[in-house]
């Protein structure tokens, strides 16, 4: 990560473990949040951003199969390892069926921890950099998340964070269905009915702006979600 150190969320109850691997991360330039069990870790993780998380299997209040359940809610792309004593081929089946990265079996060669911690987090800075720079064409309009400019006909509106980042998961997930927990989840921390509210003014914001094109549509799939329709023009 250039510019900044990336930061890892490590999840492991057993506290000489924990200390001994935040350190050493910690040692090669990273910056580590460790929380004792599963509840604590997603706690931080809807209270933080992270580059990548580092999850014990078998912790007291939350396991980590369920916190990396939750984890995938909130973020479906955050990288995320797996640490277990568990070796049953069930379990690691397990933990790459909820979208672990790697499951990395107790005991392990902390060095070869570090060198598969950078390979990730350097494919997913190079997929970042892509992500970034994308652009959208939706009909008449051109979206620009970077700069957070929806043009069309020669008039731009810049869009405010909430507003840029809601239209972007919608463009991401174009003609498909976008979950609303997982919209929630991701731009507002969590699904409250208050938050669902607020997303609710801000989807009403995104239609403002897009009515002068009849191709395109957002549509309410009540009690699931949102879809940006893109009409095809002949």
């Amino acid at each position: 990560m250039e510019g900044k150190k990336a930061k890892i969320l490590l999840c492991e109850d057993d506290p000489n473990l924990g200390s001994v691997l935040k350190n050493y991360l910690e040692l090669n330039d990273y910056n580590v949040i460790l929380e004792r069990d599963g509840r604590l870790g997603l706690a931080a993780f809807q209270r933080e951003q992270f580059d990548l998380c580092l999850l014990d299997v078998m912790m007291p209040n939350m396991d980590g199969f369920t916190l990396a359940e939750e984890i995938r809610d909130i973020n479906p792309d955050v990288p995320l390892f797996f640490l277990s004593a568990k070796t049953m081929k069930e379990d690691i089946i397990q933990g790459y069926k909820l979208g672990a990265d790697d499951y990395i079996t107790k005991p392990f060669d902390s060095e070869v921890l570090l060198h598969k911690i950078k390979a990730i987090l350097k494919r997913n800075e190079e997929l970042n950099r892509e992500a970034e720079n994308k652009e959208f064409d939706l009909s008449s309009y051109h979206f620009n998340p970077k700069l957070r400019e929806l043009s069309s006909n020669g008039k731009t509106q810049t869009l405010s964070p909430k507003e840029n980042e809601l239209l972007k998961m919608l463009c991401e997930h174009l003609n498909d269905l976008l979950p609303r927990e997982q919209a929630l989840k991701r731009i507002w921390g969590s699904d409250t009915y208050f938050n669902g509210r607020s997303m609710d003014v801000y989807i009403a914001k995104l239609r403002k702006y897009l009515k002068d094109d009849p191709n395109i549509e957002i549509v309410n799939i009540h009690g699931n979600g949102f879809r940006l329709v893109v009409q095809e023009q002949l």
